[in-house]
């Protein structure tokens, strides 16, 4: 398994939340906690914003994804709107997530409840060229729904 050094900055008045860290030795994401100040409680189909409380240094070449956590998911219907979330290696400032609440009921987020995990990808940028044709295939240009399901 390939490892590398990310470095994390805490803002100021949250020295109280866990740092991200993965739960088993097999996890590839690690737990994101919610810095709010107060209970903060989504009604269904409410979008918030929500802070990790962290700045990040990924080395270039990488980028962290945020993404849901599945027991949420499941039980509340809570959700990061745009999943998963990309945090460049050249960005900077606060990690905050973008958190909907898709499920029947209210749900509140209190301070460092676990709430997204954070997974580091390698990036392989893509260099574009301008074609007059595309390669044929057996799919071609059929799109959503073109195999029955």
């Amino acid at each position: 398994m390939r490892r590398i050094k990310i470095a994390l900055r805490v803002k100021e008045g949250c020295g109280d939340l866990p740092l991200p860290k993965y739960a088993t030795s097999g996890s590839s994401g690690m737990d994101l906690c919610a810095d709010v100040k107060e209970p903060l409680t989504l009604l269904p189909g409410e979008i918030h914003l929500v802070s990790t409380g962290l700045y990040l240094s990924i080395p270039e070449g990488y980028e962290a994804q945020t993404r849901p956590r599945s027991g949420l998911a499941l039980k509340h219907g809570i959700t990061l709107v745009n999943t998963p979330g990309t945090i460049d290696s050249d960005y900077r400032g606060l990690v905050s997530l973008i958190v909907v609440n898709l499920g029947k009921g209210s749900f509140i987020i209190r301070r460092g409840d676990r709430i997204a995990q954070m997974v580091i990808k390698e990036v392989i940028r893509g260099d574009l060229e301008v074609a007059v044709e595309l390669d044929e295939t057996a799919r071609a240009g059929g799109g959503f729904g073109h195999t029955g399901i």
